[in-house]
């Protein structure tokens, strides 16, 4: 009943149609009411600033809560002012969260992000990071870095930008955020992941590089038992827009946990782009009905592959159990079939809706996986054959620095790139009524987000953020991403004691585990023995623990 009230009457609008009203009503009663005077010019400059908000194409806060919507900017401008007062109570990490988003919407905008002052973090708080500088600056004359992803085994390698946009899928987001975040793709030259809620008719629009995540509910692949269709792989795979292929085995935000978008939210697009029945429960299994041993993995690594004519297909997860990460690195040296690429998903990456414990208390940090990934290849001599991504709360040219030298090659960013669109946080992404229009399915809200204009921004946010990256390198006298290591990052890790990273991380020699002796390494790559290709589990024997 809400739902149909709000189509009719959006409460929304509530400022700006009390303001013609009142206009109206002074007006044509002003001698019975007494309302005269300068009341009428009040309520006229009030409707003529709703119309114009219903109009403009820049904010589209403004779009979808005309007139009451300029009180939000009204307070940003006094904020350094009224944070004592209003922001006290929120979490030790919002004001960090604050921070990345000015930062954002300052580089999407293509607004200067430099501010006086100085730093505006304490660099005496414990945890606190920064990256050396040299007396040698470097130059460098362009910031577009790329990295080639494709094995020996893959045909059609691809060119992946430094910096792409990460696993968002369409039915979480709108349609127009999926236009403007693949138009801004397209326009900056970088990867749109899909999500696993597969390919829309959205994603195909402007043509964008596409990276097609397949989670365990194959949508867009799969027959009519939920089951995977070769078939329908190749109808969607084939398309010259379809540069990679990930397999997701698990996300930060919620590892180890399905999902169930409700049938009354399984729209006609929705149901297009996921081959499933409009208004039927979408279930996302907790794992994979393809295979459940890694070398079954390894099997359905090769088969997509081989579907698709040779494009590079990989892996995404969220590190839990380190002996089944050890497990799949045992089946691809076992069978000597290599995934392209492995992307590691911090716990701290985001999502639309995840239980609590999950959101904060299941599977690895993203410093401790990556670092865990990284090391794993090198001491069982597949690093140079297998590229590794990033994701999880990464949004800064300082994230991505931080990123590379743990031993990522490239990044992945959901919430920087929604903050681009004009996400603001308001945390009601589950509920349809994003107030910005990116993460619902209400047609009249997400008018509000214009697509030309949100993909500019887009697009702004990717060039100044390698711009940046290009400045910090530049000033560490550096000359291309891959020379940043963990000696270049230092952290204060008490009040008077700094540690360079590589000081506070495990590191494996190439090929240490290969070798019969393991006691020199650190704790967690001894359980490398308990590992087993045929099964996620500990070996039967050595179990018993």
């Amino acid at each position: 009943m809400l739902d149909k009230l709000n189509q009719i009457y959006p409460v929304r609008y509530t400022a700006f149609i009390a303001s013609v009203v009142l206009l109206l009503f002074t007006l044509l009663g002003a001698g019975v009411t007494g309302l005269s005077g300068w009341w009428p010019v009040f309520f006229l400059a009030l409707s003529l600033i709703g119309l114009y908000d219903l109009q403009q194409q820049h904010h589209a806060i403004l779009r979808n809560y005309p007139v009451i919507g300029h009180l939000r900017f009204m307070l940003e401008t006094i904020r350094p002012e009224i944070r004592q007062y209003f922001l006290e109570s929120e979490t030790e990490a919002s004001p960090f969260s604050r921070a990345q988003r000015t930062l954002v919407y300052s580089r999407a905008k293509g607004a200067s992000d430099k501010r006086p002052f100085g730093t505006q973090l304490d660099v005496r708080a414990i945890g606190y990071e920064w990256i050396n500088h040299s007396i040698a600056p470097s130059q460098l004359h362009d910031h577009n870095f790329r990295v080639q992803v494709g094995g020996s085994a893959c045909t059609q390698p691809y060119s992946i930008s430094l910096f792409n946009v990460s696993a968002m899928s369409f039915g979480a987001l709108s349609a127009n955020a999926v236009l403007a975040l693949n138009l801004g793709a397209k326009m900056g030259g970088f990867a749109h992941d899909t999500g696993e809620g597969s390919i829309s008719r959205h994603h195909r629009t402007h043509g964008g590089d596409l990276i097609w995540e397949i989670g365990s509910g194959y949508f867009g692949c799969r027959d009519a038992t939920g089951h995977f269709s070769p078939e329908k792989f190749v109808e969607n795979v084939r398309s010259p827009q379809v540069k990679m292929v990930e397999i997701k085995l698990s996300q930060g935000a919620k590892p180890g946990h399905g999902g169930v978008l409700p049938g009354p939210k399984v729209t006609e697009e929705i149901a297009e782009a996921r081959g499933v029945q409009i208004g039927e429960d979408c279930v996302s299994p907790a794992s994979h009905s393809t295979f459940s041993t890694p070398l079954e993995m390894m099997a359905f690594v090769q088969q997509l592959r081989t579907l698709s004519e040779g494009k590079p297909v990989g892996i995404k997860l969220c590190i839990g159990h380190p002996w089944e990460w050890f497990g799949i690195v045992k089946a691809m040296l076992e069978t000597g079939i290599r995934p392209d690429f492995v992307v590691v998903d911090g716990a701290e990456g985001g999502t639309g809706a995840a239980p609590l414990e999950f959101s904060d208390h299941m599977g690895m940090p993203l410093q401790e996986a990556l670092r865990l990934v990284h090391n794993t290849l090198v001491g069982t001599g597949l690093r140079d054959q297998i590229r590794v991504g990033a994701s999880g709360k990464i949004i800064s040219a300082f994230d991505i620095a931080r990123a590379l030298a743990l031993g990522a090659d490239w990044c992945n960013s959901a919430r920087g790139f929604m903050f681009a669109l004009g996400c603001i946080q308001a945390q009601t992404c589950h509920t349809g009524n994003c107030p910005t229009g990116v993460t619902t399915q209400d047609p009249q809200r997400q008018m509000a987000l214009v697509v030309p204009s949100k993909a500019e921004r887009v697009h702004n946010f990717h060039t100044h953020t390698l711009e940046a990256l290009q400045e910090l390198m530049e000033a560490s006298g550096l000359t291309q991403p891959s020379d940043i290591t963990p000696k270049h990052i230092m952290r204060r890790v008490s009040e008077t004691q700094t540690l360079h990273l590589s000081e506070l991380i495990d590191t494996v020699p190439a090929d240490a585990l290969l070798q019969d002796d393991l006691n020199s390494l650190p704790s967690v790559y001894r359980d490398w023995p308990l590992a087993s290709a045929t099964q996620f589990g500990l070996q039967a024997a050595a179990s018993g623990g």
